[in-house]
């Protein structure tokens, strides 16, 4: 069974990917992300599809958080992308948005949303934690339930 450990509880470093299309605002999420005191925290930036896949060459993240502003079609493509890829499918995704009222798209690949007004060190160490934590349950269970299906498959086949 592969276990994930919880990067940020464990002091291990966090790989984190952030997509979006304004270097401003790109700038302000990675100092609050080099705010969290006593986390390594190893980032990649990307700006469009391209340079996600680019990214994904060499990079393997283990969190990636979208910026909502990147369009709401760009959105869609992106954690469809995210979703489909071996690679990338079991990471925990978190979109960044502008406001409460703004669709951002609802996909089983987010985990979280956050609001970027409310953005702080804390808030993205708290959505990190958690998400990294859910993600890492699903997994258990997942793997519990395959686990227990394959024992019952003789009793129900005889």
């Amino acid at each position: 069974m592969n276990v994930v450990k919880d990067q940020i509880v464990d002091g291990d470093p966090c790989h984190i990917l952030l997509i979006g299309n304004n270097p401003i605002e790109m700038g302000r999420i990675l100092e609050n992300l080099r705010q969290m005191k006593g986390k390594t925290i190893i980032t990649e930036i990307a700006f469009d599809l391209q340079s996600v896949a680019d990214r994904l060459l060499k990079f393997n993240p283990n969190f990636i958080l979208i910026d909502d502003n990147i369009g709401r079609t760009e959105l869609s493509h992106a954690i469809a992308a995210l979703s489909e890829n071996k690679k990338t499918r079991d990471i925990p995704i978190t979109v960044l948005k502008n406001s409460n009222y703004a669709e951002a798209g609802t996909s089983r690949s987010i985990l979280d949303y956050l609001l970027k007004q409310n953005l702080s060190p804390e808030s993205l160490y708290n959505t990190i934690k958690n998400s990294l934590k859910f993600r890492r349950t699903q997994r258990y269970l997942y793997e519990a339930y395959q686990r227990r299906k394959n024992l019952f498959r003789p009793v129900v086949s005889a």
